[in-house]
């Protein structure tokens, strides 16, 4: 098994590394990149919904991406402990019908001794926006 560093233990600086690796990958809208950073069981509750290993996650993902048009993400580290960390997080996105939304919520992730995503669960509340109030303006 491949190691991804930062590894647990973790301290302030490599949880926040681990935060930021984490928002680089998901913004990146890769589902194959952004599932290797999890375990090949990794559980993980998403809103309402429960999966279960990599190929589940990957597919999530797919789907996510095909709804969430122009996906952008940014992860804020809250609190950390061993092997265990906490963010807040929002995301805008635009749906086919050109309805710009705000996403936000809070994570919490368990890692395993290779630092890879063991748990990730996620709560997450969507806000309706106009073009004019999207925050995040970043090159396509």
């Amino acid at each position: 098994m491949n190691d991804r560093p930062p590894l647990p233990p973790f301290t302030e600086a490599t949880a926040r590394q681990k935060v930021q690796a984490a928002e680089d990958a998901w913004n990146s809208r890769d589902p194959e990149r952004v599932a290797l950073a999890y375990t090949e069981g990794s559980e993980w509750r998403n809103r309402s919904e429960f999966i279960t290993g990599r190929p589940a996650i990957v597919a999530f993902l797919r789907r996510k991406w095909a709804k969430e048009l122009d996906y952008r993400l940014r992860k804020e580290l809250w609190a950390f402990t061993d092997d265990r960390i906490a963010v807040r997080f929002e995301y805008e996105w635009h749906d086919v019908s050109s309805q710009w939304w705000l996403s936000y919520g809070n994570e919490n992730w368990e890692f395993d001794e290779h630092g890879l995503m063991r748990r990730r669960y996620a709560s997450i509340n969507d806000v309706p926006i106009t073009e004019a109030e999207r925050r995040f303006r970043w090159e396509r």
